[in-house]
Order: structure tokens, then C-alpha cells, then sequence
């Protein structure tokens, strides 16, 4: 096979959440176990430190393995989705998955008799669990991908659980109220292992607090912790490990980065050794060292360009928060989303921020896509009016132009798969 005929399989072959939506999406750990099984148990022949949550759980994935892999030890990284290419979800020491060892593990799959009808994501688990067990990590950070209690992830028996907070999202899957979703979060929370809840909220803390007893584990909440954003960085001071420099700037950064620190005291409390140098140097080349974008990410300076992939109401309190203490300039916003989340929320965020702001409504190009127009009907009742524009490339050229000002921005938000569409080769500087 090839890379692309592997890739095709995977995408065409099996329910993919992406493509499909909820009729994806397949609860229960029973092919998940099996398919551990038939490659023989590879996630227990590493650490895992095991990761679930609404919003941040990828900025603190990808910040913990950063810090980890500067620590000297050879660190898997499993998060989804992915941007621009598949084997963005599967990571060692920030370096992608081979395309050949994609091909390798589709073929062996394919030669395997057997009775079992894996989705995309519980089959891509097992590939990533193989490949770090292959690999020789000495520890793997796990994100889950929808939920906790019946994730496909969560076979695994990790050194830490972390819950990084709580918000309205897939709330047909996983339960209308706060407590619902925090009740199916809770579930990777095991017997024995330590917890680490990134945020105090009074409507999921005895959720936690019961799970945590139920089971025997130690539970412990992030402290607070000041941050402040200082040339394009934000800057952690009087930390355990000194004065922090973080790549990642957003406001819900400070949040991640006290999660990501009570993280790794537990870490060391189990044994690993994490000086706080390689903390430091972690923290500022995150981006650089495991390849995540769309957490607030510059991709071009002149107009400022920024892309976030907030998609729901939890990740857009923080967008809302950070747009509203612009102190000058027209704000252009460029919007797209799919067709089966609840956006009233958010677009009632959008209205509520002040200064001056020009709004684009585009669409992803996958088939859950929310068409532009239907999005731009949706906005105009929150009183948000705009150009529908599908295409987010003609969106960013038609914003690129309207933003004149000194001090203009143009921000790309939304869903993953909206900025999954971008081509990054029209945002370098001389355009």
C-alpha cells in the first residue's frame, strides 16, 4: 500500500467522527480492549499520563510533553484532531508518526482475521499505543478524544489523571448539564492513580470528589496562578520552577499552565526527574518542540493574523475576554463551524465584544460543515451582519484587504476543521 491508500482506508473503510458526527461515535471500551488485545497490551510497556476535558486539554498535552521530552525522556504524544495531516496525532519527541509506519500498521490490520468493526478513532488509538510501544517511549501523554468514562483511550492505567475543566460541548453524547459531562469526564479517573483537576467549578467539584473516593485516589485542584503577557509571551512568575516564559499566549493559558505545574509535581512525587530548567524550556518552545497550532497562534504580522480553534462556548469566553481589551484597531473576524453544536452561546459572546469589529462567515470544508449562509442567518439574529463567504482562504484575502489600519487584526476562529483549510502559503509576510 501507500501512505494515501492507507490514509483512504481509514477514512473510507471505518465511521469517523470528522466526516460523520454523532452516528461516529462509538461509547464503550469492548473493541477498544480487543484491539489491544490482538497487539498485545502495548500501552503497558510505558508510562502514560492520561488527559481529559472540554477545553485545554490539548495546549496542556502538548505543553507537558514538551517539558517532558526537554527532561530527557523519550515522550509519545496522542491528541486529536488533527490540523493538516494525519500523523500530527501521533508524536515522538514532537516528531510525527513515518508515513511508513502508518502504512505498516494499516497492512498488518488488514491481514488480521478477525470479527471486529473499529471506528477511526478507536483503531488510530490502537495504531498510537503500538507505535509508542515500538518506539520505546519511556511515557506517553494521552488525550482522550470524546468524553473519558467510554473513550477508547481509556484502557489504559495511567501514573496521573488530569480533567482540565468542564464546559457545554457534544452535549447530545455526553449530557446537557455541567454535572453529566463532568460525571463521563470522571470516568478516567482509576483506582489508586492520582487526579489532577485543572479548574475549581462548584457544579462539577463533588462529581470529582465522589469519583476520587469511590476509587482510592488522591485528588488534588490547580492552584491559581498570575500570568501577564510580555512580548508576544506570557510570563509565570514565582513559580516552583522560577520565572516561566510561555509560547503560548491566549488568555486560558494561565489555566493550562497551573494544570500543566500541579502536573508535574505529582510526576515528580511518582519518581521522574523534571529539573526546572527543562520546566523553562519546555514552556517556551512548546509550539516549537511538539508541533501544536491553533492555540492562539500568530501566523502573520502584518496585518496581525492569529488562528484559535475555540468551538464552543468554554474556549470563546477566553477569545471574548482577550478581543474585549483590544484598546484600538477594527477587529476582523472570520467564523466557520459544524452543523451539529449549539453556537447561540457563542454567538452571543461574539456580540458582546466591544470596539470595532467586522465580522466573515465561512464554513469548513468537511461534510459537517455549517454552511456560511445558514451561520451568517444564524449571527444576524444576535445582530452580527457580515459577508458569507465559504471559502476560508477568499475570507482571509477579503479581510487581508479591508484591514488598512495600523493597529487592525484579523482573527480565524472556530472549528478545527475550519483552519485544517487554510493555506498557510498566502499568509507569508510580502503578500
Amino acid at each position: 500500500m501507500t501512505y494515501q491508500e492507507s490514509i483512504d482506508f481509514l477514512y473510507n473503510s471505518l465511521p469517523v467522527f470528522q466526516r460523520e458526527g454523532a452516528s461516529a461515535y462509538k461509547p464503550g471500551l469492548g473493541t477498544s480492549l480487543a484491539l489491544d488485545d490482538l497487539f498485545g497490551n502495548p500501552h503497558r510497556e510505558y508510562a502514560c499520563i492520561h488527559i481529559a476535558g472540554t477545553n485545554g486539554k490539548g495546549s496542556t498535552a502538548h505543553t507537558l510533553a514538551a517539558v517532558l521530552a526537554r527532561a530527557g525522556y523519550r515522550t509519545g504524544l496522542y491528541t486529536s484532531p488533527h490540523i493538516f495531516d494525519f500523523r500530527e496525532r501521533i508524536r515522538v519527541n514532537g516528531q510525527k508518526i513515518s508515513h511508513e509506519a502508518v502504512v505498516d500498521f494499516v497492512e498488518r490490520w488488514m491481514a488480521v482475521e478477525s470479527d471486529l468493526t473499529p471506528s477511526f478513532f478507536e483503531l488510530t488509538s490502537t495504531m498510537a499505543f503500538e507505535y509508542f510501544a515500538r518506539e520505546k517511549v519511556d511515557v506517553a501523554v494521552i488525550e482522550t478524544g470524546l468524553g473519558g468514562r467510554l473513550d477508547s483511550t481509556n484502557i489504559i492505567t495511567p501514573v496521573v489523571s488530569v480533567i482540565t475543566n468542564i464546559s457545554p460541548d457534544h452535549t447530545a453524547l455526553l449530557g446537557e448539564s455541567l454535572e453529566k459531562i463532568a460525571f463521563e469526564k470522571a470516568g478516567i479517573i482509576k483506582t489508586g492513580v492520582p487526579a489532577v483537576i485543572g479548574e475549581r467549578q462548584p457544579e462539577c467539584m463533588a462529581v470529582f470528589e465522589e469519583r476520587a473516593e469511590a476509587v482510592g485516589a488522591p485528588l488534588k485542584y490547580a492552584a491559581s496562578l498570575d500570568g501577564r503577557r510580555e512580548d508576544g509571551m506570557m510570563v509565570y512568575e514565582h513559580t516552583p520552577y522560577g520565572k516561566i516564559r510561555g509560547e503560548l499566549s491566549g488568555d486560558c493559558q494561565i489555566r493550562n499552565a497551573a494544570t500543566v505545574m500541579e502536573i508535574l509535581g505529582v510526576l515528580s512525587g511518582c519518581g521522574f526527574a523534571i529539573p526546572a530548567e527543562s520546566v523553562r524550556d519546555g514552556f517556551a518552545h512548546v509550539c516549537e518542540d511538539t508541533g501544536l497550532m491553533g492555540r492562539w497562534t500568530t501566523l502573520r504580522r502584518d496585518p496581525l493574523t492569529i488562528c484559535d480553534t475555540g468551538h464552543n462556548i468554554g474556549g470563546w469566553e477566553y477569545i471574548a475576554s482577550q478581543l474585549s481589551a483590544r484598546k484600538s484597531g477594527t477587529l476582523h473576524l472570520i467564523m466557520g463551524f459544524v452543523n451539529d453544536k449549539d453556537i447561540s452561546a457563542i454567538l452571543r459572546k461574539i456580540a458582546e465584544i466591544g470596539g470595532d469589529k467586522r465580522l466573515y462567515f465561512s464554513a469548513p470544508s468537511v461534510p459537517r460543515g455549517l454552511n456560511a449562509d445558514a451561520l451568517a442567518a444564524q449571527a444576524a439574529e444576535f445582530g452580527l451582519n457580515g459577508p458569507a463567504i465559504a471559502d476560508v482562504n477568499e475570507a482571509l484575502a477579503t479581510a487581508t484587504a479591508a484591514a488598512t489600519g495600523a493597529d487592525d487584526m484579523i482573527l480565524i476562529a472556530g472549528s478545527n476543521f475550519l483552519i485544517a483549510d487554510l493555506n498557510l502559503s498566502l499568509l507569508s509576510e510580502d503578500k
